[in-house]
């Protein structure tokens, strides 16, 4: 490197850097080689966790900022520089923030020198991982960019609102026409939204295939919904326009700004993804209004699904195995019992079911429950055989256990493990969860066939029902749901078609359950179908293993 910079001073370096630090994102920095003394714009010690913005003794304190996993790299690129050997540092590592978390910096500078003698070293360092100021693909400003202007305007809040706009299935576009069209695609949804902006409003690139309508202009939420349906209709004449290449919709979240007075950037940023999320989750190609009580229930859920984990990690404490009693419907003798799954926290105490089975299979930790479920179902079977060896044991599976375990295996494992006869247990499948033929599904009725473990198929005539199960799974039980049930007592023409299922399927070797039985009187009306076993609370709510011991095998039998 050229020795013409020798002249200049490093105080008149460090005096150049404070006067330029307020206008710059990056951080510049002078080493001084000879006097080892190194000094980097303020702002650095604000966002790292450097003793101070000058110090000396550079190496050593490098070190209670650099990663240790990258200080040796550093330490002989330096070496190389004050021996003479490089001019030129380039080096991309890891640096601390103040609350050490590890930040990748791509640090360069150049080395002044005198006859050869490196006097000292001047560069530049920036963050690698930041996101950029701008888009260049949409043409607009991203949320660096956004967050500033927010700090800047922060006393504007107070009225308006924020349209969170997205793009509905844009995946399958990239995958379908390639990259270079989704880019085009997203261009030209960009400009479609900016042409549908009011005057005063500014529009940001949230994040890939996401935008973000920003109004402090005091307008309120039906201006909102207008603009949405006005930003839909001019996305449905941009599909007709490219002749239905590319079909897509655009969903959208509302924020206004009784919702975010006085919150943080990153709380905007969440409650509009929120409401984004909800729009999408609802059907897509609407808009969602955010509301803190539906932003509570998530929390909630989010919160159950940290005790759900927590819990699976500590042996499945909470978690307990419930029995409801089945019952002949000729001669009103116990058959057997649903295993049913109960969840006990101390924060929320008894859950619901409806609440947190959907999120065990929204989590995939129904396949670890489920396991303990099916060695916890059986054991109490055993318990049970002791007193009544034909006792069956009707254990439920999610289809997330048939499509992600090995849950046959475990099911034969189980019933060989606690030397279970394999025709006393019953395996129940939701009928919602298995609406489309999946060779999974089929392997594991073959094997429980093969094994003489009957299936059941559970909440049939929910909404789903098709007959085609019936020739395609050959269940050896239907179980009629509650809903069903209530429809055939109250209403003939529901009576008269549950009365040909039940024949139907008796036709066919099939026994059926009717579910939700309450009382004597719709007993005797469901007699009358002549099913083959009846459940609900008429004959017993779920209940702990004792309890049902008591109540159902020990007083039964003694």
């Amino acid at each position: 490197m050229s020795d013409k910079y020798k002249d200049i001073s490093v105080k008149q370096i460090c005096d150049v850097i404070d006067m330029l630090h307020p206008c710059m994102d990056d951080y510049v920095y002078v080493y001084d080689l000879q006097n080892d003394y190194y000094y980097i714009s303020p702002s650095a010690a604000q966002r790292f966790a450097l003793p101070a913005s000058e110090f000396n003794d550079v190496v050593k304190n490098h070190e209670l900022f650099v990663h240790p996993d990258d200080i040796a790299e550093l330490k002989k690129d330096l070496d190389m520089i004050t021996q003479g050997k490089k001019e030129f540092h380039n080096l991309q590592y890891r640096w601390l923030s103040k609350d050490k978390k590890p930040i990748w910096i791509n640090c360069r500078g150049f080395v002044v020198s005198d006859n050869g003698k490196a006097l000292y070293m001047i560069g530049c360092i920036n963050e690698i991982g930041t996101r950029q100021m701008a888009d260049n693909i949409s043409g607009l400003l991203g949320l660096s960019s956004l967050k500033a202007y927010f700090e800047e305007n922060f006393y504007m809040m107070n009225s308006g609102y924020i349209l969170r706009l997205g793009i509905d299935d844009f995946k399958p576009i990239n995958e379908r026409l390639g990259i270079e069209y989704g880019d085009m695609l997203l261009k030209k949804t960009a400009d479609n939204i900016a042409n549908c902006l009011y005057p005063d409003q500014r529009l940001y690139r949230a994040m890939a295939d996401e935008f973000l309508v920003i109004d402090f202009a005091n307008r309120n939420v039906e201006e909102a919904l207008e603009q949405y349906v006005n930003i839909r209709y001019s996305i449905d004449k941009l599909v007709e326009k490219s002749r239905y290449e590319a079909v897509f919709t655009i969903s959208g979240g509302i924020l206004t700004s009784d919702a975010y007075r006085g919150c943080t950037f990153s709380d905007v940023m969440k409650f509009s993804e929120f409401a984004l999320s909800e729009a999408k989750r609802g059907g897509k190609n609407r808009c969602w209004i955010f509301n803190y009580p539906a932003y509570e229930k998530f929390l909630k859920s989010r919160r159950m699904i940290q005790l759900l984990r927590k819990a699976v990690n500590n042996d499945f404490e909470g978690f307990e195995a419930y029995l409801q009693p089945l019952f002949s419907a000729d001669t009103g003798e116990l058959y057997g019992a649903e295993s049913l799954m109960r969840f006990h926290t101390e924060e929320f105490g008894t859950v619901s079911p409806n609440v947190f089975i959907p999120l065990l299979e929204e989590t995939c930790l129904i396949i670890p429950v489920g396991k303990w479920m099916l060695h916890k179902s059986l054991e109490l079977c055993t318990e049970i055989h002791k007193v009544n060896p034909d006792f069956k044991i009707s254990i439920n599976i999610s289809y997330i256990q048939v499509l992600k375990s090995n849950i046959i295996s475990e099911i034969l494992t189980a019933v060989s493990d606690y030397n279970i006869i394999p025709s006393t247990v019953i395996i129940e499948l939701t009928e919602s969860g298995v609406l489309t033929p999946d060779s999974r599904v089929a392997k594991l009725r073959s094997r429980m066939k093969e094994q003489h473990i009957s299936l059941a198929l559970d909440d049939f005539g929910t909404g789903y029902s098709n007959f085609h199960y019936f020739n395609d799974l050959k269940p050896d039980i239907i179980k009629i749901d509650r809903s069903f049930t209530i429809k055939a007592i109250e209403n003939d023409y529901e009576f008269n078609l549950l009365q040909l299922m039940i024949n139907m399927a008796h036709k066919m070797k099939l026994r059926v359950c009717v579910e939700g039985v309450e009382t004597q009187q719709e007993l005797e009306r469901i007699k009358q179908l002549k099913p083959d076993y009846c459940q609900g609370y008429y004959f017993g709510r779920p209940c702990p293993f004792d309890e049902f011991m008591n109540l159902f095998v020990i007083d039964k039998t003694g």
